[in-house]
């Protein structure tokens, strides 16, 4: 049983899964999962059934609403619980539920409600992350590479979309929200892009996200001068995330900040350029594809990172990006293209 909870996070969990399933291919894995970002598991053949998680009545208080949630799990008959979400709350209705085996991270404060607790090692991708919890169980790992799932209904409904849409044009993803404005490259500057990608090399732009993204969507269209060109589209009202999976499946690359949508193309084997500010691109960066990360090489660093990393410089040795945080701002326009363009050029020679 694994629980996680964003979108990124749970897409990065399907090599766990698969390595679980590989060991224990008899077992029946459930995925307890928060509404909304376990929809992008909905096809995964690794899993037996996808449980939403129960919310306890809101008048109930946090020790019974606590109690309910382990007592629905104790119900279920688990023997093993792998907990992948880093917080107590995710351990305590485990530990309570008296599932015999419990495996996470020594990091979530509760080792002690473990019966194997694992730490974290710093800057690792958490893909990797993930896979130590099987490691730390002597579960054996594969190659780790990434993957998902078209099903044939959201296929039918995307292909209907983009042959109406989008005859024979390259197609590229855009996500340029988070819910951390910090994490957001300067809409101008994406409207850049968006315009050279229609203009400069023949392509159509994709946007699909929740609704709260439509407005940035808009403004990007709006300043790229394509609203209402036909080249410029806002699926979002269109598809949920199952189906934008889907549409991803069907990019030739995808472009966009550090957020959970770029692990869903990555997943789908599309390439991707990322842009990254604060967050750690080692960490982070997607998994399994032709990726290029542009981020600024002036990072700021605490004064306890700076010692830590001066005392145990194995921590950062060897590491692809440096450590810090960096802003996004720093970003130039006229990287984001060449990488574009990189990425694309390598897309056509390999359909030739």
């Amino acid at each position: 049983m694994v629980r996680t909870r964003f979108v990124g996070d749970t897409v990065l969990a399907i090599p766990f899964l698969r390595n679980l399933r590989r060991h224990f291919p008899s077992a029946r894995i459930d995925v307890l999962v928060e509404k909304g970002a376990g929809s992008v598991l909905a096809d995964c053949p690794y899993k037996d059934e996808l449980i939403i998680a129960p919310a306890p009545p809101q008048s109930r208080a946090p020790l019974a609403g606590l109690r309910a949630s382990a007592a629905w799990l104790r119900a279920r008959h688990y023997d093993r619980a792998y907990v992948l979400k880093r917080s107590v709350s995710s351990l305590l209705p485990v530990w309570l539920a008296g599932i015999r085996h419990r495996v996470g991270f020594a990091e979530q404060g509760g080792g002690m409600l473990l019966s194997r607790a694992v730490r974290i090692r710093e800057h690792r991708h958490e893909v990797e992350v993930f896979l130590d919890l099987l490691r730390a169980d002597s579960i054996p790992i594969d190659d780790g590479h990434n993957e998902n799932w078209v099903a044939d209904d959201a296929g039918r409904k995307v292909d209907a979309i983009l042959r109406d849409r989008s005859p024979g044009r390259a197609r590229v993803f855009v996500a340029p929200r988070s819910t951390a404005v910090e994490k957001e490259w300067p809409v101008e500057r994406m409207a850049r892009v968006v315009n050279w990608l229609v203009v400069s090399r023949g392509c159509d732009v994709f946007f699909c996200g929740a609704p709260r993204d439509m407005g940035m969507h808009e403004r990007i269209a709006e300043l790229a001068g394509h609203t209402g060109s036909g080249r410029v589209h806002d699926l979002t009202k269109d598809l949920d995330l199952r189906h934008t999976g889907a549409l991803l499946s069907r990019m030739d690359l995808c472009l966009g900040i550090d957020t959970g949508l770029l692990h869903v193309a990555a997943s789908h084997g599309v390439p991707v350029v990322a842009l990254f500010g604060p967050t750690d691109p080692n960490q982070w960066c997607p998994w399994g594809t032709a990726v290029e990360v542009l981020r600024s090489p002036r990072t700021v660093k605490p004064l306890s990172q700076r010692l830590h990393e001066s005392l145990f410089p194995a921590t950062v040795a060897g590491l692809r990006w440096p450590t810090g945080i960096a802003d996004i701002r720093d970003i130039d326009v006229d990287d984001v293209i060449a990488a574009v363009e990189r990425l694309l050029a390598g897309r056509s020679r390999a359909a030739g």
